[in-house]
């Protein structure tokens, strides 16, 4: 599993820093989370395929999170697309989106689904054969989502030492990976085990921005691998926190500590701040493990 951050700085962008943007690849599969202003221009810079992108998932109609999704449409036209492009984001942003189309009078020639989101409950939104996402209710000054991307686990792998020592023919190889007992012509049965390997633990990565602080989340994010939380504030601006239902990085190390998730990446760092380091010197004083998100930085997990 691979995260590249677009941009992680909140409210407005400058020379040197974006608002929020980033792509998870899983399996070969890439997922655009928010599109901050200027998302297009990074995925340029990051040498990121427009193409490979076919689900986008914003959070909220915040400026900063989706003012750049009218333009990389747009862009995706220009460029001939004909894959479809499905959209995961709340109520209305069918009706924003379609309006601006109409507006100007540029239709896409490829099908845009829109898929809008009311619950306030964790619900599962997209699914195949790789991969599972559910929405993680968030706590913001309008209706939030965060997104829980889990892979589904892959088939075991053959033991071909084992399975070449007991002469098993190919045709049961299949069975094997699904986990199936073998019985031998002898009518010995041979546990699955002692002919294959387990599979990697599938990989959880959860995104959470924006919100206040709120345990509710904690439950929903139990043991994920990677949680990346908003940290727009310091501890010293916990009040203006509070008052405009974001997060401090303690706060964020707090939901991160009580979860129980292996690595906290911290973001949307409120422009006012010019040492980001500070943050994690915060966060690490309830949680050890604490990376920070940079624009144009990827992790590997």
């Amino acid at each position: 599993m691979n995260l590249t951050i677009l941009g992680c700085y909140a409210a407005t962008p400058r020379t040197f820093t974006n608002p929020t943007a980033q792509i998870v690849e899983i399996k070969n599969q890439l997922f655009l989370i928010d599109c901050g202003e200027g998302t297009q221009v990074q995925l340029r810079k990051n040498k990121i395929k427009f193409s490979k992108i076919n689900r986008i998932f914003i959070s909220h109609l915040h400026g900063d999170h989706f003012f750049g999704l009218i333009g990389l449409i747009s862009t995706f036209m220009l460029l001939n697309r004909t894959t479809d492009l499905h959209i995961y984001g709340p109520k209305g942003i069918k009706e924003i989106i379609i309006l601006q189309l109409k507006l100007a009078n540029s239709w896409t020639n490829y099908k845009l689904i829109f898929h809008e989101l009311e619950s306030t409950e964790s619900t599962l939104i997209y699914q195949d054969d790789k991969v599972v996402v559910k929405t993680l209710p968030l706590k913001h000054r309008i209706y939030t989502n965060g997104f829980l991307f889990e892979e589904k686990s892959a088939p075991r792998t053959l033991n071909i030492a084992a399975v070449q020592h007991h002469n098993i023919e190919k045709c049961y190889y299949q069975n094997i990976k699904n986990g199936k007992d073998i019985t031998l012509d002898t009518g010995e049965v041979l546990d699955n085990k002692t002919l294959s390997f387990d599979p990697p633990k599938p990989m959880r990565y959860a995104f959470c921005s924006d919100t206040a602080y709120n345990e509710a989340l904690i439950p929903l994010l139990e043991n994920v691998d990677v949680l990346y939380h908003e940290a727009t504030f310091l501890e010293s601006e916990a009040a203006l926190a509070a008052k405009t239902m974001h997060s401090t990085a303690k706060q964020a190390a707090a939901i991160a500590l009580k979860a129980k998730v292996q690595h906290l990446i911290l973001g949307h760092y409120s422009t006012r701040y010019k040492n980001t380091t500070l943050f994690a010197q915060e966060a690490m004083e309830v949680f050890p493990d604490v990376l920070l998100a940079e624009d144009g930085k990827s992790f590997e997990f």
